[in-house]
């Protein structure tokens, strides 16, 4: 990864190096060792960071990122909240899209999300502010076609140290590779389940599984029940509608709430105060 990083690979040798590792399947302990390469040169240190939230989900029917008012609502209820990603093969709203439409923007460095924590309690850094050479790796899936194990890499940097994660993977198979990365990383906390495009978003009408890693303990497995029977609107309402409660929409509202109890299991708090996160943003919303 050291290599990957520094340019001195010849472009036929990362490609090569990338794809076989994809050929034979992603392993834990290559990918705690690959996370740990990339994170000498991409730790934003000094941040108060309660949840890692990684986006770097590329669902081609994906709309808008629900979940970002999902961590939102959990920063300003007090839990600081630091997402990074990059949507470049989304077919959806891309999180840096959402922000502007709320009048926000991404933290181009440490410095700036160390302010925008303190000031909402929520930062977003885009993976080129944290390492253009690990962005343009992941940017390598338009050249080769496939996505490769810096997908699963950029989900496990947790850039701010923060205690505790919520992690989103396309497939089943993929969660026992987070967990077990994670427990050789020496993460305290890390809750992993397959979410709508790669994301960690509750989809509320379906039942699900939530992996929960816990330093110490080892890992559990929780049954998500389905939330809500009311049908997902046909055409989706107005994103920053939703957070200002100007525009309701029970199944809408229904996915928020249940990604917002995502969080909060993550960090060992009750879910049933899940509600209360939601409804209490309106009392403090600032734009």
């Amino acid at each position: 990864m050291r290599l990957l990083l520094a340019g001195a690979a010849a472009p036929e040798q990362v490609g090569a190096f990338l794809m076989l590792l994809r050929y034979r399947g992603e392993d834990a302990a290559e990918i705690a060792g690959l996370v740990e390469g990339a994170r000498e040169s991409m730790r934003l240190d000094g941040l108060s960071v309660a949840l890692d939230w990684p986006s770097y989900g590329a669902g081609r029917t994906r709309g808008a990122p629900w979940f970002l008012l999902a961590a939102l609502a959990l920063g300003r209820a007090g839990w600081p909240v630091l997402m990074h990603g990059s949507n470049a093969f989304s077919g959806g709203i891309s999180v840096v899209e959402a922000l502007g439409r709320l009048g926000m923007a991404p933290a181009a460095d440490g410095a700036a999300a160390a302010r925008d924590l303190a000031a909402r309690g929520f930062a977003y850094v885009k993976v080129e502010s944290l390492s253009p050479a690990f962005a343009a790796l992941l940017g390598l899936r338009r050249l080769l076609g496939l996505r490769s194990p810096m997908n699963t890499v950029a989900r496990l940097l947790n850039p701010g140290d923060a205690s505790a994660g919520v992690d989103g993977v396309f497939h089943p198979p993929y969660v026992d590779v987070h967990i077990g990365a994670a427990a050789l990383l020496g993460r305290q906390r890390l809750l992993v389940l397959k979410g709508g495009g790669g994301e960690a978003e509750r989809n509320p009408a379906k039942p699900g599984l939530a992996h929960l890693f816990v330093g110490g303990s080892g890992r559990t497995a929780q049954e998500l029940p389905v939330l809500t029977s009311d049908p997902a609107p046909d055409v989706e309402p107005d994103f920053a509608g939703i957070w200002l409660g100007a525009v309701c929409d029970s199944a809408i509202e229904a996915r928020v709430v249940g990604t917002i109890a995502l969080g909060l299991m993550a960090m060992g708090v009750t879910e049933s105060d899940a509600r209360e996160v939601w409804e209490n943003r309106k009392k403090a919303v600032l734009l």
